[in-house]
């Protein structure tokens, strides 16, 4: 079950992961970490030194066009064992949502499920040649929160119209383009916004995912047309 960009060359440039500082809003505790995700002594908030220096660059410009609206970072760095363990839960999930027991499913009903999956997770790949893009620490979720103008700790999250990680057609950038509905002109208007302020320092957005933005990765050369990618997994 290979994904169309895995076949692009990498050419590392072996910049270091450096961890995101806290004036910018992460989100924790960590839903992955909560979850029992085996992390050890590393934590997803770590990025490439280059993917810190856009992300800063788009919390910098998103404040001269929504002032009161901040990037968020939902999930970063994701070592191949936390990508195994979350395409697992996310398989028992929706296995679970759709009242089937794991244990009984039939091997049609396993790749059925697992095909919804992978719409949505990389494939966990040990080989250098296919990291994950969450794997290279060039890959980043992201969504909106809202701070009060005036201080304080009222933040409260953006509703995107779906939530991050959510297996279903609404996690689709474009899902809300063609309703007329005033909540789901909202949710289109945040969405573009996002785009926008992340393409504006050089990411590129997952096709399937409205979150999920990169740059320097396979998945990043692919979108972009490069012929090779410069962040390859980092261990």
């Amino acid at each position: 079950m290979s994904k169309p960009y895995q076949g692009i060359s990498i050419a590392e440039c072996n910049e270091p992961l450096v961890a995101i500082p806290d004036d910018i809003f992460k989100l924790n505790p960590h839903p992955y970490i909560s979850l029992g995700a085996p992390y050890g002594d590393l934590n997803p908030f770590f990025v490439r030194q280059g993917i810190l220096e856009k992300l800063q660059k788009s919390q910098t410009y998103l404040q001269t066009i929504c002032p009161n609206y901040q990037i968020a970072i939902f999930d970063a760095y994701r070592p191949i064992p936390v990508q195994q363990f979350m395409v697992d839960y996310s398989f028992a999930q929706l296995a679970e949502s759709k009242d089937l027991e794991v244990k009984n499913l039939t091997e049609e009903q396993k790749n059925s499920l697992m095909a919804e999956v992978m719409k949505f997770w990389a494939i966990p790949s040990p080989d250098p040649k296919t990291p994950p893009p969450h794997s290279t620490g060039a890959a980043i979720d992201v969504t909106f929160y809202i701070v009060p103008a005036f201080g304080g700790d009222n933040i409260q999250e953006v509703n995107m119209g779906s939530p991050i990680d959510e297996i279903s057609d609404r996690s689709l950038p474009d899902y809300f383009a063609g309703f007329r509905n005033s909540q789901a002109v909202v949710f289109n208007r945040d969405r573009e916004l996002l785009n926008q302020v992340m393409t504006h320092s050089g990411f590129q957005r997952h096709p399937n995912e409205w979150w999920h933005f990169s740059y320097g990765d396979q998945l990043w050369a692919w979108i972009s047309n490069e012929e090779s990618a410069i962040y390859g997994g980092v261990i």
